[in-house]
């Protein structure tokens, strides 16, 4: 097996036994750390008008995007000069440091343990670290169902996609999706101050996870059949609700979700006290429950290894063909 390959694989093992432990300082934090940095520069250097900072944040998009690939790329070459089992080593680090299946389950995990004890103080809290919506007036189906739509939604630019692009051009084109996946997180918003200059970041994200979203929602469907779940009507809930979102890729993997587990996500939501409409995703078929929880990271597990195997037979065939 060609080394790129065993490194995405035994990244993708070290994610599953390590995690995202908050004692290991993650790369991301430095990709953060420099879209901050440029942010203020190049809003000191362009003027404060719409054309201004849409240039600026086509700017904050190839500078943070060519920063952080090259400096994988380059950290790679340096390993590889030295000997080819520490570049091997080092992106399997790397590798690793990219995924964040078992962090998702993790951190949702808390929201279960606390909605099983009853705790939905506790459980609201532990909701309000992975979402971006008001969590202080949920009861417990809207503490369930916001937990069940960060590890559906995160799936896919958590996992699948990271690992479509690790397959592809290994760490350093897995950097490159990372690095513009977290500009979009921290500037790709509609409002006043990012309206124009996260413009860029967040329609290049929406074109680099177009195809990883369908994948994405196409695997969680698949997989549903290897976890219990309803793989059927998976299959039905994503051709019918995946494009129930006001994102072109949001709404996939929740629709694959919704569908294996026989319920209802999404709807209308708070954001920081302003009420926001949005078309519900699925059918409720059955009340939602904290178990769900539970069987939705086990919907990501499932997902995640199916992800793997496929991604890593293609590359397999495609290096022995050419």
């Amino acid at each position: 097996m060609e080394l790129s390959i065993l490194a995405v694989v035994l990244g993708f093992v070290l994610d599953l036994l390590i995690g995202d432990p908050h004692w290991l300082y993650h790369p991301i934090r430095l990709v953060g750390a420099l879209i901050s940095a440029l942010e203020k520069l190049l809003r000191g250097v362009f003027p404060k008008n719409k054309n201004g900072e849409l240039t600026a944040g086509v700017f904050l998009l190839a500078l943070t995007a060519g920063i952080t690939t090259g400096c994988a790329w380059g950290l790679l070459y340096l390993a590889g000069r030295i000997h080819p089992w520490v570049r091997f080593v080092l992106e399997t680090v790397m590798c690793y440091q990219l995924l964040a299946t078992k962090a998702l389950k993790d951190e949702t995990m808390k929201v279960y343990t606390a909605l099983s004890r009853g705790d939905l103080k506790q459980a609201r809290y532990a909701v309000s670290m992975v979402v971006g919506r008001d969590t202080e007036v949920l009861d417990e189906t809207g503490v369930t169902k916001a937990a069940v739509e960060t590890v559906a939604e995160n799936a896919s630019d958590g996992v699948i996609a990271p690992l479509l692009f690790l397959a592809i051009g290994g760490a350093p084109l897995g950097f490159f999706y990372k690095a513009v996946n977290t500009m979009d997180s921290m500037v790709g918003y509609k409002n006043d101050k990012y309206l124009y200059f996260g413009r860029a970041a967040a329609r290049f994200d929406d074109v680099l996870n177009y195809i990883p979203a369908r994948l994405s929602g196409a695997l969680m469907s698949a997989a549903a059949s290897f976890c219990g779940l309803d793989a059927g009507n998976a299959w039905k809930i994503f051709l019918r609700d995946r494009r129930n979102h006001s994102s072109p890729n949001s709404a996939h993997t929740e629709a694959a979700a919704a569908g294996a587990l026989h319920i209802q996500l999404a709807g209308n939501a708070y954001y920081f006290g302003k009420l926001y409409e949005k078309p519900t995703i699925g059918d409720p078929d059955r009340p939602v429950e904290y178990e769900d929880i539970r069987r939705v990271n086990r919907l990501l597990y499932a997902t995640a290894v199916l992800t793997l195997i496929v991604f890593m037979v293609v590359k397999g065939v495609v290096l022995w063909i050419v």
